[in-house]
């Protein structure tokens, strides 16, 4: 067989399986076509094609943003130092100064939750301190001290709009000590 019997049957083989036409209507499975016989070498027989299948259509994906973290990272009490002394019914303004360590910017709808210990007259939940991802802040909540000597916390957990608690729990523990008796004055 001379070079060009071989590119001539090649060509032919190759365009036998291709169809001119229409592409299949959507949803509808591309058909098989047989090829035309070939002459070329004695060969009379078709010879079979795989059938095409067509590519998958890939739907573009919508690109999410990556979630943003949320961390609330204690730093120093502000007022009232652990174990300090306090007369019973006494007011307490407590603070504390946090910084937001985390991605997320703190707004109206972050809380503070209480969580363990007493709540000393504060309410259960409260809004947190708004705050921008990377800067302090001071959270503020004035208590009660009890009227019973003693020692008392109280704990609380800041929480995302979903509910779900994150960072470093802050807490205050004072000591409700007796009323010193006045000294009379001469």
């Amino acid at each position: 067989m001379s070079r060009y019997r071989v590119w001539l049957f090649l060509t032919l083989f190759l365009l036998a399986g291709c169809t001119l036409g229409q592409p299949p209507a959507s949803g509808e499975s591309p058909t098989f076509v047989p090829p035309v016989a070939s002459s070329i070498g004695g060969n009379k027989a078709p010879h079979p094609q795989p059938s095409p299948t067509a590519a998958p259509v890939r739907a573009p994906r919508p690109t999410i943003a990556p979630a943003c973290t949320n961390i609330l990272a204690f730093v120093a009490d502000e007022t009232i130092p652990d174990g300090t002394a306090v007369q019973p019914g006494q007011t307490i303004d407590k603070r504390w100064r946090v910084r937001n360590a985390g991605t997320c910017n703190w707004d109206g709808r972050y809380r503070l939750r209480h969580i363990a210990g007493q709540s000393l007259g504060a309410p259960e939940e409260m809004a947190l301190y708004p705050a921008r991802a990377g800067a302090e802040a001071t959270i503020r909540i004035v208590f009660t001290a009890p009227q019973t000597p003693g020692q008392y916390f109280s704990t609380w957990q800041a929480v995302d709009p979903q509910g779900r608690p994150f960072g470093d729990p802050i807490y205050m523990q004072i000591v409700v000590v007796k009323s010193l008796p006045s000294t009379p004055t001469p």
